[in-house]
């Protein structure tokens, strides 16, 4: 107004002034009286160029923080969407957006509209900038006071574009990237409101000039950082800064680009993380099974990893079938779940499934089954702790499930299309071996009541009714061991384990007949083997409670070719053995080598094995005659 009155004067009333003194003094006071309004007004902008520093650190902030939260609403969408396995597949754009747009607190609308030329926001006025504008206008200035406004704002940006060595960057991140974005939101109301004060190209190439830079920033931190959970503090806040700016209309792809770029290497530094928290807590593992008092215990350690075998809750306390290994490695996959997942998200790649499930099958048969397989070869020494490894390994088969379904529900993924393309189980060669340690160390066992196979009367005249010695022992062990062993280790895997042994206990037989000390028997001896064998098919049989009846079954294939060759040595018709329907149908497994060795052993004219299958006459026993026929072929082919 005071340079309004003061333009008017000199226009229209100095000329006009009757007073030559009167007309002097206005001539001197005038340019002075403009010199003052200029200079308090560009006192004012100059304070307001250092309050705005401030305000737009404060303002990026609050910006930031709105994207938080809508994100934060976005989240809890999905886990509703996540139960009815209906997911929303938005941009990040969109996704804002659509939060915002069903907003009921009032913040739907964005910081920027609240900037005004007033004071619509608090600490933030334009006032004293587009006064300083207007005036600069009115004293023909113009071009100059944009200048100025531009060159001061530029100095500022790359004031802004500082990083302290001092502090850690994980520290100041937030105060930097707020700081940039609450100069961009400001100078994108500038541009729509400020008259011209600044052009959209003006800002536009500020904006390359700070995405440039702050490219620059991450890529300089992110190669030195060394911890996982920094880079992923990092990522999350420049991903907010994208979704925030990006509303304002700025190009944030290259960031986006930078965090594409290092998730390698987050990956891997997570992995090292997640590997030493697994050797932490396998080393702490007793091998006891896991006692649970409570039933917040029992959701915790079971529940929450869809571990549990029945839906019913069980009574307390409980004592679970696994050790406490099982679900502290659930926890620690199911948090390496959720970071890759959070890191994957808002970066700009909307179906990142696939790139969340290579890492964790990395972490599951690289790390994990690693650690296991170490830790099954180099601490196990007895069978209870294998027993115990092994039924772990079947409970975390069952937590495997959980982790891919968790993968794909977290990455929006509907859970039939992980279920149809469901892997391998990851963790086989720790299974595989945590099983065949048991069935070694069983078999040591086992091993030690067949020492007892040496007191066979390999010469006996009359078969033993109720069997060897030897054998009764095995039975009383295996009959022990499965009582223990049903209690913890599902019927598939138990049924594995005593298959690999029964079939042991079968090679160990026919090791016998086949070994150098055994140099000669009766037809009596075989038939007491044979008595041997039905007590180890009743043992299988006698599991079928346990079992189905097909691995029952199958239990007893694990003695077929004992079975077989005691078939076979007391068969009237051994020549049978050369016909190939026969021999397929019922000595398919049996070696001719072997049938050729053994059962020369019980052809020994010299000593009449086949005496009681006829008289000592001179008409030989069609049995003996047969089994010759049989030896002469056989070693005709070979």
């Amino acid at each position: 107004m005071a340079l309004k009155c003061v333009d008017t004067i000199e226009s229209e009333f100095l000329d006009k002034t009757p007073s030559s003194t009167l007309k002097r003094m206005l001539e001197k006071k005038i340019p002075e009286i403009r010199w003052h309004i200029e200079r308090k007004v560009s006192k004012e902008f100059g304070d307001w160029l250092v309050e705005i520093r401030v305000v737009s650190r404060n303002l990026g902030q609050l910006a930031i923080g709105q994207a938080s939260s809508a994100r934060q609403r976005e989240e809890d969408l999905r886990i509703k969407q996540r139960q009815a396995e209906e997911q929303s597949r938005l941009s990040l754009r969109d996704c804002v957006y659509a939060l915002e747009e069903e907003d009921e607190d009032g913040l739907g609308g964005g910081v920027g509209d609240d900037i005004n030329g007033g004071s619509g926001f608090p600490g933030v006025d334009l006032t004293p900038l587009y006064r300083a504008y207007h005036i600069h206008q009115t004293l023909g200035l113009e071009d100059r006071f944009k200048q100025y406004y531009f060159e001061n704002r530029k100095l500022q940006l790359t004031s802004d574009f500082q990083v302290s060595s001092m502090t850690p960057f994980l520290e100041s991140h937030q105060t930097f990237f707020a700081q940039i974005a609450g100069f961009f939101i400001v100078e994108d109301r500038i541009v729509r409101t400020g008259g011209g004060l600044i052009s959209k190209l003006e800002v536009e190439n500020l904006w390359e000039t700070a995405v440039s830079k702050m490219c620059s920033v991450l890529e300089d931190q992110f190669s030195r950082m060394q911890t996982a959970n920094h880079l992923l503090l990092i990522k999350d806040y420049v991903s907010l800064l994208g979704v925030t700016l990006r509303r304002y209309g700025y190009l944030v792809d290259p960031l986006l680009d930078v965090l594409s770029k290092h998730r390698d290497k987050y990956h891997e530094l997570l992995l090292s993380d997640c590997r030493k928290q697994i050797a932490e807590a396998l080393s702490a593992d007793k091998f006891d099974q896991m006692l649970m008092k409570k039933e917040y215990e029992y959701s915790m350690n079971v529940l929450s990893f869809q571990i549990q075998t029945s839906d019913i809750i069980p009574a307390f306390p409980y004592v679970a079938p696994f050790s406490s290994t099982v679900p502290d490695c659930c926890r620690i996959v199911r948090s390496f779940i959720e970071d890759s997942v959070s890191f994957m998200s808002y970066g700009g790649q909307l179906d990142f499934f696939e790139v969340v499930k290579k890492y964790l099958d990395r972490l599951l048969s690289e790390a994990l089954d690693g650690a296991l397989l170490k830790l099954i070869n180099t601490s196990i020494h007895g069978v209870s702790q294998a027993m115990q490894v092994a039924a772990n390994m079947a409970v975390m088969e069952r937590a495997c499930d959980f982790f891919f379904r968790h993968a794909a529900q977290l990455s929006g993924i509907p859970l039939r299309m992980v279920e149809r393309g469901r892997r391998h189980f990851p963790l086989c060669k720790a299974r595989d071996a945590a099983e065949e340690i048991l069935s070694g160390l069983l078999k040591q066992k086992v091993d030690g009541f067949m020492t007892l196979i040496e007191n066979v009367n390999w010469m006996a005249d009359e078969p033993l009714p109720n069997g060897n010695e030897y054998v009764n022992e095995v039975i009383i062990y295996l009959e022990t061991l499965v009582s223990t062993a049903q209690q913890i280790l599902p019927p598939h895997v138990l049924k594995r384990v005593l298959q690999d042994v029964l079939s042991h206990i079968s090679e160990k037989i026919v090791g016998a007949l086949l070994g150098d000390a055994v140099k000669r028997f009766t037809v009596h001896a075989i038939m007491s083997i044979d008595v041997d064998v039905r007590v180890l098919e009743s043992f299988a049989d006698n599991q079928a409670p346990l079992l189905s009846d097909e691995e029952a079954n199958q239990l007893k294939t694990a003695l077929a070719e004992l079975r077989q060759l005691i078939n076979l040595l007391l068969s009237n018709h051994p020549e049978n053995f050369l016909n190939p329907v026969i021999r397929e149908r019922s000595y398919n497994t049996l070696d001719y080598r072997k049938v050729v060795a053994i059962s020369e052993k019980l052809r020994d004219p010299s000593e009449r094995l086949f005496g009681t299958f006829g008289s000592r006459g001179g008409r030989q026993n069609p049995k003996k005659k047969s089994l010759d026929a049989l030896i002469k072929r056989l070693k005709d082919v070979n």
